[in-house]
């Protein structure tokens, strides 16, 4: 499902570090240059080009991308340009800081344990402690109250079964735990947290439908009504929005900052992520764009992050949701560099 464009012929990738210093060195800089190598190459092959400057010209290459390119064109060319596993430690070290200022900084670290494989969260947590000298449980312990801490600790903790085993009574016991726990308002009890938290993603979509086929609703909606029910003035926006809108009005009054509802929206979070993180993060995408100013640092994560994932379903789904392409709101709100950057991310470059 990604979209980068990578050729067929991949040059080595001491051809792909000579380009990249040819680009900085001389009178000004050749940023197309720098799109077309860094953004028409897969992760691993970005690493190996990494290797190869470190090795011909003694230099970093971060470095220098730092002191040769400038604003949202150069944060998005050094995001895209760490190891995976290092963007995101480095993405959840920069929300932990921020954590106290609402829920919505730790959709981060709900991406990063529900929107990608175990192996990769493993990565990230040993990158993690190799950056910073601590665990990202120490952090998050250490930085988030009760109960979101006890949702994020187990989350990011668990190492899931990542292949296709289901188990349907399994699906319909728990699925009848989560409306029981959703109905009590216990969203942080035990048994809710072991199944997000441990369940194979495989068998908590089956376990989503069986709760749709059982009570009637998907379980996100449920979870955005018990918000609207925790903040009276939310009600009007849920009787009078379809779902696909009320997940727009909700983001948009930044959910984050409703006082009993941030478990709730946390746990939408992590629903979301596993049962159709191709809407989350379109999600992200259009809430980085609407409004007054644009929020970069998450329209990067959003779409550097998927372009090698799920970019191509995120493309499918956005317009579904919002009645533009992503394409048209990343022209609309950006420009030069930068713009051709992330353009070239999505398959719409090059």
């Amino acid at each position: 499902m990604s979209t980068l464009k990578v050729p067929d012929l991949v040059p080595p990738p001491e051809q792909d570090a000579k380009r990249l210093k040819e680009a900085f060195d001389g009178l000004g800089t050749d940023e197309k240059a720098v799109t077309w190598v860094l953004g028409q190459r897969t992760a691993s092959q970005r690493q190996l080009i990494r290797q190869a400057y470190q090795r011909l010209y003694n230099e970093s290459l971060i470095d220098n991308i730092t002191s040769e390119l400038s604003g949202d064109f150069k944060d998005a060319v050094i995001m895209l340009t760490l190891d995976p596993a290092e963007r995101d430690a480095k993405m959840a070290k920069e929300a932990l800081k921020k954590s106290k200022s609402g829920v919505k900084h730790l959709q981060v670290i709900v991406e990063i344990s529900c929107s990608s494989s175990p192996y990769h969260l493993a990565a990230v947590r040993q990158a993690y402690c190799a950056l910073f000298d601590c665990s990202i449980e120490e952090d998050i312990t250490a930085v988030v109250s009760m109960p979101l801490r006890k949702v994020l600790l187990r989350l990011v903790s668990s190492f899931r079964y990542d292949k296709e085993l289901l188990d349907i009574e399994a699906a319909a016991s728990e699925a009848n735990q989560l409306h029981e726990a959703i109905k009590a308002k216990q969203l942080d009890h035990d048994q809710v947290v072991h199944i997000l938290a441990t369940r194979n993603f495989f068998q908590l979509k089956a376990t989503f439908e069986r709760y749709e086929q059982m009570h009637g609703s998907p379980i996100d909606e449920v979870l955005l009504l018990q918000l609207a029910v925790n903040n009276s003035s939310l009600l009007p926006l849920f009787f009078s929005h379809s779902l696909k809108q009320l997940d727009i009005c909700f983001l948009l009054q930044d959910i984050s900052s409703v006082g009993k509802g941030d478990l709730v929206s946390l746990m939408k979070m992590v629903i979301l992520c596993i049962r159709c993180p191709e809407r989350h993060f379109a999600e992200v995408i259009r809430t980085s764009i609407v409004g007054f100013g644009t929020d970069e640092a998450a329209l990067n994560r959003a779409i550097i992050t998927r372009a090698e994932v799920d970019m191509k379903l995120i493309k499918e789904v956005y317009p579904i949701m919002y009645k533009n392409t992503l394409e048209d709101d990343v022209i609309g709100d950006t420009s030069g560099d930068y713009q051709d950057f992330l353009l070239t991310l999505t398959g719409s470059k090059f």
